[in-house]
């Protein structure tokens, strides 16, 4: 199964990105995505998508996608929010929530850092696939795909875009 892993869109969604969901057979999103023009988008596609809300997201975001995100793939357990820290540093409260379904793969957003880091306190790979949107502090739009086969990842990949808005505009 391809994945391709995506956050804080801002509402923005382009050509460039749609690429790499029509690669995907799955699209999992961590959250802000501010409007539902991307969720569309990828549905025109016919790609499954998987996402939570972010804490910028309204009403209408939130009646597609809840705060948390338990699921499993191929033999591999995920969790999924939006706000969660990093190894080391995550709130009790989102501990507690993972710890529901003793994941195999933790997933958030927020923070527009990238960042895969295996938490071996939790006994979970982390990632945090930074941001695909045109709105804060990073410097290059990035996302994360990868394969799961038969209870593991295989071919992580980082996707990487100029933060500049670029032509390809839907």
């Amino acid at each position: 199964m391809k994945v391709l892993l995506l956050s804080d869109n801002h509402s923005h969604s382009d050509a460039g990105i749609l690429k790499h969901v029509d690669w995907a057979d799955e699209v999992w999103h961590a959250g802000d995505w501010l409007n539902l023009d991307l969720h569309f988008d990828i549905e025109k596609q016919g790609k499954p998508i998987v996402g939570v809300y972010g804490n910028v997201d309204g009403t209408d975001v939130r009646g597609y996608y809840p705060e948390f995100q338990h699921f499993e793939r191929e033999g591999m357990r995920i969790f999924m929010t939006h706000i969660a820290g990093k190894p080391g540093n995550y709130a009790s409260r989102i501990v507690q929530e993972a710890r529901k379904s003793r994941p195999h793969i933790f997933i958030c957003g927020h923070s527009h850092i990238l960042l895969v880091k295996n938490d071996s306190q939790n006994n979970w790979l982390h990632l945090n696939p930074g941001a695909i949107g045109l709105h804060g502090f990073h410097s290059v739009r990035t996302a994360l795909r990868f394969e799961i086969q038969l209870g593991s990842i295989k071919n992580l990949e980082i996707v990487e875009w100029p933060r500049k808005q670029i032509s390809e505009i839907k």
